[in-house]
């Protein structure tokens, strides 16, 4: 298994890493609207939150030899589920005509109070 490390994603705030690569696919840990650079939470609405969190993504699958054309399966997690087509208009700017599976919730809370999270599994090019 390898490791994924970059300073274009926010460092973990817990005990797990940022990726790992493991049989030829990238399993990225969940990305919050954290900015790298400051460690501060980018934005108060969903649509500031959601590009955030989908830089940190695409960071992390560059930093993995992959992209978004080879994301074979994403988990999203909503903070209210009456945000889910503005968060949809963001998150399907960053894919083109290869959609991932998509699991897509509401939950009670996510660190740091904000409005939305995403983990990705991709394959490694």
């Amino acid at each position: 298994m390898k490791k994924i490390e970059t300073k274009k994603a926010p460092a973990a705030i817990g005990p797990y890493v940022q990726g790992n690569i493991h049989n030829g696919l990238l399993y990225a840990s969940g990305q919050i609207p954290i900015i790298p650079e400051t460690g501060e939470i980018k934005g108060k609405t969903i649509e500031e939150q959601t590009e955030q969190v989908m830089e940190n993504i695409k960071h992390l699958l560059l930093a993995g030899g992959s992209s978004f054309e080879s994301v074979v399966k994403t988990t999203c997690f909503l903070s209210d589920m009456e945000n889910f087509a503005r968060f949809n208009k963001i998150y399907a700017g960053y894919f083109s005509s290869n959609l991932p599976a998509r699991s897509c919730v509401a939950v009670a809370g996510l660190p740091k109070d904000v409005l939305v999270e995403v983990e990705v599994i991709a394959v490694v090019e």
